[in-house]
């Protein structure tokens, strides 16, 4: 049915679970930094966070794909030949992938976990610090506990599409299933087929994953009441 490309779209299946894997940890990094940022209590840092998650929102995600690849290497060149290197670098698309997808989920997140945050009634930091708790101590074990429960209905949604987004990195030359089944379109000159085939795939991933993240949602929220 597939020719013998099957076990070639089953390597760049791999290769797109792990850009989103990958993708998906820099997002959670730059997602708390930024939620941080946004409930701080420094100006410049609200700010920072403001604009950051407000540009990224409004900017389609193909053009930041372009954007990084093409404005990102211009820009690691142009600083490599201020350092006196006469080379040309070329940026690596798994990472150019990466960057931009973290970079765009990250905005996401980031709204996410302070949304989370912010449901957290602020009594309850207080009532640890009175209890004698340090800082880290009611982040870790009053904070975080609490904001995964709350974070994570959106952070599945976030998650879902992110997977879908890794298509997008098919197009600055990353030998993934999207590119893989496109080359094997081309070679049989059976498109329909490949795309389906892509498509029961993605949505393959997405179904075992919003699967596993409700499981996870579910221990979160033992003991938990919810409001009739």
């Amino acid at each position: 049915m597939l020719h013998g490309y099957a076990a070639s779209l089953l390597e760049g299946t791999g290769l797109t679970l792990a850009v989103a894997a990958a993708s998906l940890a820099v997002a959670c990094v730059l997602g708390l930094a930024t939620a941080a940022a946004r409930l701080s209590k420094s100006r410049l840092a609200r700010a920072l966070g403001a604009t950051y998650t407000t540009v990224v929102r409004g900017v389609p995600d193909l053009v930041l794909m372009l954007l990084v690849f093409y404005g990102g290497q211009m820009a690691v060149n142009a600083l490599a030949a201020q350092l006196g290197y006469a080379g040309f670098l070329d940026i690596d698309p798994f990472v150019a992938g990466i960057a931009t997808i973290g970079f765009i989920f990250g905005a996401y997140l980031a709204e996410t976990f302070r949304g989370a945050i912010l449901a957290i009634p602020a009594g309850q930091r207080e009532a640890g610090l009175a209890f004698g708790m340090g800082r880290l101590q009611v982040l870790l074990r009053i904070t975080l506990p609490q904001m995964v429960r709350l974070a994570l209905p959106g952070f599945t949604n976030n998650w879902l599409v992110l997977v879908k987004s890794t298509a997008l990195v098919s197009i600055i030359g990353l030998n993934d299933m999207m590119q893989r089944a496109g080359q094997a379109a081309g070679a049989t000159r059976e498109p329909f087929t490949f795309y389906l085939a892509a498509a029961a795939i993605y949505l393959g991933i997405t179904t075992v994953s919003l699967l596993a993240l409700r499981t996870l949602e579910r221990r979160y929220s033992l003991g938990v009441r919810r409001a009739a």
